[in-house]
């Protein structure tokens, strides 16, 4: 009875697989994280070339959120509030995240007590190496640097998110 059952729902997921694939969407969770893949990107005001460039982001790297999909047009959400559409050749999975001003230290553990690694700026971009809990591990290879720094502190990481 198991495997008839099994046997019946397969064919079903199959096809859902198929659908995402031709409709041009990912089938990954939205809202999600991703970097920007290049130092030029263009931010349209809808899904295609038709449509007119509303922002120009010039910084590889920059996370933004993904609230959106069509076809291979993402929409997208940055820091800043602004949104718009990109081509999803333009985006990357790599996770980064930019600070926000909030929390001016980077440390060496996830404590406040610990000894700190840096002091940084609000808008610097690292790689997220991790997140549990308030805490998240940032590399910033500008300036070959890495230590922990409060959730809070972080735009690029869903509150309730885990990294590994």
């Amino acid at each position: 009875m198991t495997c008839g059952l099994l046997a019946g729902l397969l064919p079903a997921l199959f096809t859902l697989e198929q659908a995402a694939a031709q409709d041009g969407t990912s089938g990954l969770p939205i809202p999600r994280f991703v970097s920007l893949r290049a130092d030029e990107v263009n931010m349209r005001t809808g899904p295609g070339v038709r449509y007119p460039i509303d922002w120009v982001y010039a910084r590889q790297g920059l996370p933004v959120q993904v609230i959106g999909e069509f076809e291979a047009w993402r929409q997208i959400r940055d820091s800043e509030g602004s949104t718009g559409w990109v081509h999803r050749t333009m985006l990357s999975g790599r996770r980064t995240a930019s600070t926000n001003g909030d929390i001016d230290r980077l440390y060496r553990e996830p404590r406040t007590s610990a000894p700190v690694a840096a002091y940084i700026e609000a808008g610097v971009i690292g790689d997220l190496m991790g997140c549990d809990g308030n805490w998240c591990r940032l590399s910033i290879t500008s300036h070959s640097v890495e230590g922990w720094i409060e959730r809070r502190g972080l735009w690029g990481v869903m509150p309730d998110e885990t990294l590994q």
